[in-house]
């Protein structure tokens, strides 16, 4: 398998995390995004939408957006419930990452990041404060009350909160009053085959 991505993302990063969880071998290549490099005939083949990450299998199909990516490579394993309703709760925290959590913790340290904070988007960056803490609020009162997000055990529902949870504060976000999103983060830490975003190939 090929992933395209960037090493800095947090989206690319949830693949790149169940890959290493799942020890599966896959091959990174770098896509620079600020470089134009989703925007190529060669990459818009694979993903039209040109947008990382992108998966491409081994028979050559590809498929996009991560967390379907995640749960495509997790099914069958302890990671994706069996149970419907347990399912339909990953898929309620994922559908919660990428409309709640991610366009105001990602943005935020997209803007501060990857642009460096440019005066013209420094209003766009201060208003993404309020939102994101608000979805950090969601996180921690779910986290009070089980150890991982769907219950007692680590799900792609946790992997896709964990792209950009442990790097929002590089978005201005202070997680330091919010003790059981820290312990969480630690839990997922702890699994066999965990590696950090900075240890990602192409960093």
């Amino acid at each position: 398998m090929k992933l395209y991505g960037d090493s800095r993302s947090g989206n690319c990063y949830k693949v790149q995390l169940t890959l290493a969880l799942l020890q599966r071998e896959h091959e990174f290549v770098a896509v620079d995004i600020l470089q134009g490099g989703t925007k190529t005939a060669e990459f818009l083949a694979l993903n039209p939408n040109g947008k990382i990450p992108t998966l491409v299998l081994d028979d050559g199909r590809s498929l996009w957006e991560s967390n379907a990516i995640i749960n495509y490579l997790s099914a069958g394993s302890p990671l994706l419930p069996a149970d419907s309703f347990q399912m339909a709760k990953v898929q309620q925290w994922q559908f919660f990452e990428q409309y709640s959590h991610e366009p105001y913790i990602a943005v935020a340290r997209f803007i501060n990041k990857y642009l460096g904070l440019p005066d013209d988007r420094r209003a766009e960056y201060e208003a993404k404060q309020q939102g994101g803490y608000k979805a950090l609020a969601v996180m921690e009162q779910q986290l009070a009350q089980t150890p991982f997000l769907v219950g007692d055990s680590l799900t792609t529902a946790d992997i896709a909160l964990f792209g950009y949870t442990p790097v929002a504060h590089e978005g201005g976000f202070d997680l330091s009053g919010f003790p059981h999103i820290n312990a969480w983060m630690q839990r997922v830490r702890t699994q066999p085959g965990f590696i950090a975003m900075e240890s990602l190939a192409g960093c």
